[in-house]
């Protein structure tokens, strides 16, 4: 039976088959300089033009350009202004940026500036920034349609609901979508663990309402704050939980995108600025179901389980929970099943009750799984076997 989700999608029947998958930037590459007269015809064509009227701008590499370094926030002033690998004539354009997209800059040039991008190092024309906000027109409804069908870059939305009590949510996810001629329409969001620098040192709210944890974990029951996002532990050879916890999130998404979902990707570098609550609140607003990827701290390779709901009536009183908890169990029995199925050992009963930030704001099926401890293979054959439990999990749980 399929269980209903959390969010109404009907736009996703007109989307487009095809998938746009936002590529990275950044490495080093070597810096140039250009004449005043080359800088100017360089400065024209930054901003998108028809492929019939671009031209092929000439540029000198005799000198390094000279960057000024800076520690600041800028904003584009243009529509669809080139973001590129490096300042080359023939560098790759990784993105169009729009009118008010803001960006972190590092570096400043006669012409150029070097900016911070999706945790990616890229270069853009300093004549389409400034360091005061432009004003934009609203996006129209059509506008946020086509920006979904593409996917890209997803920021926290202080709109969304439950988005102000985040205090980390500078950064962003990445959403994917599917080529497969069997794309479901269905979004999975992928949370790969930790991995937020900063996060430890920060506290949220563990309860939108305010109120005390019903359970003890990572921080003890009764405590009405928690620490934004926890570092994570380390395995028994001194790999860090994070680490292993992206390489399975990124082995994930290439399982689900094979099968026809569409992917929310929270973090795909070692550092991404948002914390559980950011990522709880994107989740809900971009997709079907959240799944949030760990390893336990213990060290008896115990196996695979998920934190379930606890059978606490103030908690399970206490919206989001009241009307969600349901699907959030459901979810994580659904894992479990399929990490059995592709021979995954699992814990005990395959659960276990835990008072959590994530499904304390969770409005879409949601589940923390943790997918052994300290001792566990996480060997690159180990995660795909896991992962093929997890898409097996995800495949009964919307009935596909």
């Amino acid at each position: 039976m399929r269980i209903s989700r959390g969010r109404n999608m009907p736009f996703i029947a007109a989307l487009a088959a095809g998938a746009i998958l936002l590529s990275g930037c950044g490495g080093k590459y070597e810096a140039i300089r250009t004449t005043a007269a080359e800088t100017e015809t360089e400065a024209q064509t930054e901003t998108a033009e028809p492929e019939s009227s671009k031209k092929e701008t000439v540029v000198t590499t005799e000198t390094s350009e000279s960057y000024e370094a800076v520690d600041e926030t800028v904003y584009v002033t243009g529509d669809d202004v080139n973001l590129r690998t490096s300042t080359a004539p023939d560098s790759e354009v990784i993105e169009r940026l729009k009118k008010g997209t803001e960006l972190k800059r590092t570096g400043n040039s006669e012409s150029w500036s070097r900016v911070i991008y999706q945790d990616k190092e890229c270069y853009i024309s300093s004549r389409y920034l400034s360091t005061e906000q432009p004003e934009t027109e609203p996006e129209t409804e059509s506008e946020k349609a086509a920006a979904d069908v593409q996917g890209g870059a997803v920021t926290l939305d202080s709109s969304w609901k439950y988005a102000e009590f985040s205090k980390i949510n500078s950064g962003s996810a990445t959403m994917y979508r599917s080529d497969s001629a069997n794309r479901k329409g269905i979004t999975v969001c992928v949370n790969a663990g930790h991995g937020t620098k900063g996060g430890s040192s920060v506290k949220t709210l563990c309860h939108p309402d305010g109120s005390p944890k019903v359970t003890g974990g990572t921080t003890g029951a009764g405590a009405t704050s928690a620490v934004a996002v926890s570092g994570g532990m380390q395995f028994s050879d001194g790999t860090n939980e994070p680490v292993v916890t992206l390489a399975m999130a990124k082995i994930f998404k290439d399982k689900l995108l094979a099968a026809g979902y569409d992917v929310l990707m929270i973090r795909e570098s070692d550092d991404v600025q948002l914390d559980n609550v950011a990522r709880t609140v994107i989740a809900n607003n971009k997709a079907d179901c959240h799944i949030a990827l760990h390893w336990d701290s213990t060290t008896s390779d115990k196996g695979a389980f998920y934190m379930s709901v606890p059978s606490n009536s103030t908690y399970r009183a206490m919206e989001p929970v009241k009307s969600h908890w349901e699907q959030h169990n459901a979810l994580g029995e659904s894992l479990i099943s399929g990490l059995k199925s592709a021979g995954v050992k699992i814990f005990s009963g395959g659960s276990m009750e835990m008072d959590l930030t994530q499904t304390s704001y969770s409005t879409v099926p949601s589940i923390d799984i943790e997918l052994g401890d300290k001792a566990s293979d996480y060997s690159n054959s180990m995660l795909s076997t896991l992962g093929d439990g997890l898409l097996a999990g995800v495949n009964q749980y919307f009935g596909q």
